[in-house]
C-alpha cells in the first residue's frame, strides 16, 4: 500500500489545477492521491491505456449508482494512465451495522441488474482454471484439499466488482455514499460477487441473510455458503502470495 509514483504540482498542471496534493495510503495496487482534499488522483501502476479506459467507460455506465464520478478523461502522467475523481463522501465502516449491510447488498442487486450480460475486457480473475494456477504456485496442501473439495459453477452472467469489501465502501451514518476501487472488475458469477461480501462484512449466518435478503436471494443458506469458502479461499491464497497475512479469512471458511 502507499505511493509508488512521485506526482508533483508540475505534473499535474496541465490536466487539473491543484493548489495542494497530499499522498494517501490507500491503493494497494495503484497510487492514490487527494487533491484539495476535494479531488482523487488515481495513478494506475500496472493497467494499461485501454483497462483505464475500461474503468472510465464502466463507471460512466454506473452513473446512476454511488460509484465515483470521474472529471477527467484518462490522461498519461509520468508514463502511465491516470484520472481525477470527485472525492466520495462518507467513511469507510470498520464494523458494518445491520443497516450498511443492507444497503451493500441492495447496492449489488441493482449493480448486477445493470451489468447483466454485459462483456469487460478485462481478464476473468476469478475463474477456477486461475485459481488452480495460482494454488499451484503457493505449493500450499490445505488451498488444493479445499479447491478439490469446493464443487461449484460459477457462471459468466456479467461484470462483476469482485473485491466489495468494506475498505472499499463509504457511508455518512447508515447510508451508502460510494462504492470504489473497480480495478478487478470483469466478468463472473453473481453470486461468487456476493458471496465476497458475505465473507468480509457478515459476522454471523443472521447478517448474512440480511444480507441476501437485500440483494434478493431467495435460495437457502447453505446453497451459498461454498460460494462464500470459494471467496474465502481465493483471498487467501491471493494475499498468501502477495506476502499478507492471510489467516483471518483463512480461519474463517474453516
Amino acid at each position: 500500500m502507499g505511493v509508488k509514483t512521485h506526482i508533483d504540482a508540475a505534473d499535474i498542471a496541465p490536466f487539473w489545477e491543484a493548489r495542494t496534493l497530499h499522498p494517501t495510503q490507500d491503493g494497494v495496487r495503484d497510487t492514490v492521491y487527494w487533491l484539495d482534499n476535494d479531488y482523487v488522483l488515481k495513478v494506475f501502476e500496472e493497467a494499461s491505456v485501454e483497462s483505464a479506459q475500461r474503468e472510465w467507460e464502466l463507471l460512466a455506465s454506473l452513473a446512476p449508482l454511488p460509484v465515483p464520478r470521474a472529471l477527467t478523461p484518462v490522461f498519461a502522467l509520468r508514463g502511465k494512465s491516470a484520472l481525477v475523481y470527485a472525492k466520495c463522501a462518507g467513511t469507510s465502516p470498520n464494523r458494518p451495522t445491520e443497516n450498511q449491510i443492507r444497503g451493500i447488498g441492495a447496492f449489488l442487486r441493482d449493480l448486477h441488474g445493470r451489468t447483466r450480460g454485459k462483456q469487460s475486457g478485462n481478464l476473468p480473475l476469478f475463474k477456477r482454471e486461475r485459481l488452480a494456477e495460482l494454488i499451484a504456485r503457493t505449493g500450499h496442501e490445505p488451498f488444493s484439499a479445499l479447491f478439490a473439495e469446493l464443487r461449484i459453477d460459477l457462471r459468466d452472467e456479467g461484470i462483476i466488482h469482485g473485491d466489495l469489501f468494506p475498505d472499499n465502501a463509504s457511508f455518512c451514518g447508515d447510508e451508502l455514499g460510494c462504492v470504489y476501487d473497480w480495478s478487478e472488475a470483469c466478468n463472473g458469477d453473481f453470486t461468487f460477487d456476493l458471496a465476497v461480501t458475505a465473507l468480509a462484512w457478515c459476522a454471523d449466518d443472521a447478517h448474512t441473510r440480511m444480507l441476501l435478503d437485500a440483494y434478493g436471494y431467495t435460495e437457502a443458506i447453505e446453497r451459498f455458503r461454498p460460494y462464500v469458502r470459494y471467496a474465502g479461499l481465493y483471498y487467501s491464497v491471493t494475499r498468501f502470495l502477495a506476502g499478507r497475512d492471510h489467516t483471518d479469512l483463512w480461519e474463517k471458511i474453516q
